[in-house]
């Protein structure tokens, strides 16, 4: 029964909250109760940029360099000269601890009183903002890292591998036990601040998996929050496949900086072997595949003349050319600009106006690079970018086995609809949605995103070994953690649903598939024929069961999509000339098209935060959703 209102700014990275409160007042809403849903980058940047907390790492007696060895994997085989890469703790501030876990979960050996008192005394000197505890198979004996905690000063955050992710593989497990640690206090100060300057607010804040959490309890889990900025968009995607019978999306988000693209069957597709800049993450997180091309990515020409877009990017501030905020660089949006893509009265986010000349004398710059024209220059950029955006696309569809043609183009974020119809004519893919209110779509997204846990123990014993009565026992134990923290953000246990599934592998194997948990199943077999499906052979070997996995899920605030009345007056176009073609298009503000509405292209669609171009050859039609 409410009502849809939005408004985009430009983002501030000195200070991420401003734009949260320089949005607010636009809406007219500043100091009114409110739930807030909050996708940050606050440790995002903090990782890539290296400005997270300074840590302190405590493992078991001769472990102490499991995070300097790593995997001895190499982004480049045959590059003789790769950089080695810093440890993410210092040696000196690397500490072992007497207490050893066997595989069984036997305790083999106890660091004394006396020894962690000692411990406790010389972080207390090094005075590190965190301590990040990874004992050996700590999973199986959580009680004795949390000893470790006791024992330290209570100032410091701690972070316990065996909550952060108790599976197995003490690198990845100690990685994201590192990450926790790392950007703990810095989400946790932001947090305060964010909430101190709006009391009266209930702030949650989204996560890596495409779920939320609330403001208290997230710098408890703050791991999980890394990859948390993208998510929105797919929980808006799913949404709309939901209400317009499209199962199969193959989304397309693009923004200033960057473009993330991702293939939707239904479900937000997960992952657990995602990464942060060179690091694993370990814990679940949307799979989604990102590139360094965006509105403002820059164009130059290399010392070759060769045309290159990307991954450079001329960012908010000073933003392209055409912002009138000092960039002097060609752009991706400058292209589209010149090219008449883009309208010259268009005002970015409703109220920032659009300088062409701005934009034509940094396309110029690059002509004369190029030895060219004005609009043959901007073509090129425009070219170059689709390229690599195409580019991204197949990794996520025809590299994973699956074909383009069979799937619904999405496409969304400021820049989004500038390119979808060449995208989709690069890939074959016969047709394309454009949702309304695309330039703010991520944030729409979060209302529909479900507050959430998702959650994993470790087992490591032969899946024969258990009836379903054992593993209803453990996914029960499992489970009250997330059934308890969701109920502290005033959800119902009645409202509460648990996905529960199995990883599974043979023995001897590595690496797990999961699969489904349904009671009196045969999961052996459903582990044999995934296994077949994925490798194209089974194997005799006994299955082993790696982990447990629950994925707790509550109801979102908002469950459907706001549907244009009825009564919405007709288009009447304006007409436009476009340099690109040398004639004019019809040029349609979106909020008049009622459902129904058909235009054959070109032409172009505009809104307060994004801007569609139908191209020659391309029909469009409204539904009764706006998209």
């Amino acid at each position: 029964g409410g009502r849809l209102r939005h408004c985009k700014v430009l983002s501030t990275p000195d200070d991420p909250s401003q734009a949260i409160f320089e949005g607010l007042d636009r809406l007219g809403i500043a100091g009114r109760p409110m739930l807030i849903i909050h996708g940050t980058t606050v440790g995002t940047n903090a990782v890539l940029e290296g400005k997270g907390a300074r840590v302190a790492y405590v493992t078991s007696e001769g472990f102490a360099d499991v995070l300097a060895l790593g995997r001895q994997n190499r982004e480049n085989v045959y590059d003789l000269r790769q950089p080695e890469t810093d440890p993410p703790v210092p040696g000196e501030a690397c500490f072992e601890v007497s207490t050893r876990i066997g595989p069984d979960g036997g305790l083999l050996a106890l660091a004394t009183d006396g020894e962690l008192g000692e411990l406790a005394g010389i972080l207390d000197a090094l005075d590190p903002e965190a301590v990040a505890v990874n004992l050996i198979f700590s999973f199986l004996r959580p009680e004795e890292e949390q000893r470790i905690a006791d024992a330290l000063p209570k100032r410091f955050f701690v972070s316990l591998s065996s909550r952060v992710l108790p599976e197995t593989k003490e690198y990845e497990r100690g990685i994201a036990t590192w990450l926790d640690a790392s950007v703990g206090p810095v989400i946790s100060r932001y947090l305060e601040r964010l909430q101190a300057r709006l009391p009266e607010a209930t702030i949650s804040v989204m996560q890596s998996s495409g779920t939320t959490v609330s403001a208290g309890q997230a710098s408890s889990r703050a791991v999980h929050l890394l990859l948390s900025g993208p998510a929105g968009g797919l929980a808006a995607a799913r949404l709309a496949g939901e209400v317009t019978g499209q199962s199969g999306l193959m989304t397309f988000d693009m923004g200033g900086t960057s473009t993330d693209v991702a293939l939707l069957d239904g479900e937000i597709p997960l992952r657990s072997d995602g990464r942060i800049g060179k690091w694993p993450l370990g814990v679940n997180s949307v799979d989604i595949h990102t590139i360094g091309a965006g509105g403002g990515s820059i164009a130059r020409v290399d010392r070759g003349g060769m045309l290159l877009v990307g991954p450079e990017s001329a960012g908010a501030d000073p933003g392209p050319a055409c912002y009138g905020r000092g960039g002097m660089l060609a752009t991706v949006t400058d292209a589209n600009l010149v090219l008449g893509r883009i309208p010259n009265d268009t005002l970015l986010g409703g109220y920032l106006p659009l300088e062409r000349e701005s934009a034509n004398e940094a396309i110029d710059g690059l002509a004369r690079d190029l030895s060219c024209n004005r609009l043959e220059a901007a073509r090129g950029v425009i070219s170059v970018a689709n390229e690599h955006m195409a580019r991204a696309l197949r990794v996520i569809s025809v590299e994973r086995g699956h074909d383009p043609r069979e799937y619904t183009l999405f496409c969304f974020g400021g820049a989004g609809g500038l390119h979808a119809c060449d995208l989709a004519e690069l890939l074959e893919i016969p047709a394309v949605m454009l949702p309304a209110r695309a330039g703010v779509l991520s944030a729409q997204g979060m209302l529909a995103t479900e507050p959430g846990r998702d959650l994993s123990h470790a087992v490591l014993e032969p899946l024969k070994r258990f009836s379903d009565r054992d593993i209803n026992a453990r996914f029960s134990a499992l489970e009250s953690s997330a059934a308890r923290e969701l109920g502290e953000e005033g959800v119902p246990a009645r409202d509460i649903v648990f996905r529960r599934q199995l990883e599974l592998r043979y023995r001897g194997q590595n690496v797990g598939i999961v699969v489904d948990y349904v009671p009196g199943e045969d999961h052996a077999e459903s582990f044999h024929e995934a296994h077949e499906k994925a490798s194209g052979h089974r194997l005799e070997h006994a299955v082993e069961l790696v982990n447990i996995r629950s994925a707790a899920r509550a109801p979102a605030p908002v469950a459907s999509m706001e549907e244009i009345p009825r009564g919405s007056p007709g288009f009447e176009p304006r007409m436009v000339y476009m340099a690109d073609l040398k004639h004019t298009v019809p040029v349609l503000d979106r909020s008049r098209l009622s459902p129904g509405a058909t235009l054959e292209g070109p032409a172009i669609v505009t809104e307060k935060a994004a801007t569609s171009w139908i191209a020659p050859g391309w029909f469009m039609r409204a539904d009764e959703w706006g998209n």
